[in-house]
């Protein structure tokens, strides 16, 4: 054990004890650091988990890759694409995909005795994957979809039945503006709530045969079709090498397929949640900043204290290389003690949080009713890495403060 070590080690164990150096300069450090570390940890967890949540429900609505006709882009008015099972078959055979559905939308209106209100009726069929409306359903269940046979039920949100004073089990009439104005009578089977606003008002879910047949088209028609991917990571490089082989084709009623994933479908919400980024490094910066600030401090009151001790090392023939990496690992040793206490305040909030869901947020404003957690191991070793590198380079500084102690006047400092 090399000698700096030791005495750091021994000066540590006297701290401590309460002994030597004061406790207003050790609590002063290792409180900036653990202060400083939970709330990266906080807000890192937080930032993710809201990111997640908001990208998994567009995502749920509308899957990670859309291909449809490129006539009717940005418009639920859509025009149909061909999509048989040799299509299907040829997607699903893409080793980054995941499960492959097709979907066809219709525009109308939902009219009770006392209100109306616009909607999108979109039709899924068998290979349907309804896990995400599962987790958010409120209550009934999931219609059993059909692409050949219409079982005339919805699943409708808790926001559309709250409007319309609708309840499960209910029956529905909705309209279609076409060359000539259409009807469809529904029973409610299901009401789920996503909090998602932008969708929550808008969709019903029902067979697939419904909307093509509101739509007059062939038994292979259909709006689109939707892609999962396996790791959203690789979502640009999957949709390249999918738009590569589909784009622009034409099918054989003259539709021409096109590519598109979901940030390209909806980049103003990608675009907001890739600002939150920039937010989580300006905190990141502040909290380190407010930690190197604080040790700082502790590092430069304790050196004052130790200047006796200085002295009487430079006149044993310690050089200041030696002295300085002493209180450089004495500085170590309280970071150390502050970052344990501020993982352990850091994790605790994510884990009470996570299970109980003490604090709550306005759904119609971020989207979700409580506060996201999302814990990731890699960010959470970055954080606790770099704030340690962070906090010594930062003290590299003040620690020059013991070259200027001379040990003759040292000796005499009270």
């Amino acid at each position: 054990m090399s000698l700096s070590l030791f005495i750091a080690k021994r000066i540590y164990r006297d701290t401590d004890g309460g002994k030597q150096v004061s406790r207003p300069a050790v609590l002063i450090a290792m409180t900036g650091i653990s202060i400083g570390l939970a709330v990266m940890i906080i807000a890192v967890a937080v930032v993710i988990g809201f990111k997640n949540e908001v990208r998994n429900k567009v995502v749920g609505f509308g899957s990670h890759i859309q291909i449809s006709n490129f006539d009717a882009l940005r418009s639920y008015e859509t025009r149909p694409i061909v999509v048989g099972d040799s299509m299907l078959t040829a997607l699903a055979a893409y080793p980054q995909v995941a499960h492959v559905q097709r979907y066809s939308t219709k525009p109308g209106m939902i009219k009770t005795d006392d209100a109306f209100q616009g909607m999108v009726l979109k039709g899924v069929g068998a290979e349907f994957d309804a896990r995400f409306f599962r987790e958010h359903l409120l209550e009934g269940e999931i219609p059993v979809f059909n692409d050949s046979v219409s079982s005339n039920e919805v699943l409708i949100s808790k926001a559309l039945a709250t409007k319309l004073k609708l309840k499960l089990g209910d029956k529905i009439y909705t309209y279609y503006v076409q060359d000539d104005v259409r009807a469809r009578r529904f029973t409610i089977k299901g009401i789920y709530q996503t909090n998602f606003s932008e969708y929550d008002n808008l969709f019903l879910l029902t067979d697939l045969a419904v909307v093509n047949r509101l739509n007059g088209w062939q038994p292979e028609q259909v709006s689109g079709v939707e892609l999962q991917v396996r790791n959203y990571e690789q979502l640009e490089d999957i949709t390249y090498r999918i738009a590569t082989d589909t784009d622009n084709k034409t099918d054989a009623f003259g539709g021409v397929y096109f590519v598109q994933n979901i940030q390209q479908l909806h980049p103003q919400i990608f675009d907001w949640l890739n600002l939150l980024d920039l937010n989580v490094w300006v905190i990141l910066f502040l909290m380190i900043g407010v930690a190197g600030f604080t040790m700082i401090s502790g590092l430069l009151i304790i050196i004052i204290e130790r200047t006796q001790m200085i002295g009487v090392l430079k006149a044993l023939g310690a050089n200041n290389f030696t002295i300085r990496k002493t209180f450089l690992w004495f500085a170590v040793f309280l970071i150390g003690k502050g970052m344990l206490w501020g993982n352990l305040i850091g994790l605790a909030f994510c884990l009470i949080q996570s299970q109980l869901k003490l604090f709550k947020l306005n759904p119609e404003t971020y989207y979700v009713d409580r506060v996201p957690i999302s814990f990731n191991l890699w960010f959470f070793l970055f954080i606790n890495v770099g704030t340690l590198l962070a906090a010594v380079l930062m003290l590299l500084g003040p620690s020059f403060l013991i070259t200027k102690i001379r040990p003759a006047s040292s000796m005499r400092y009270e």
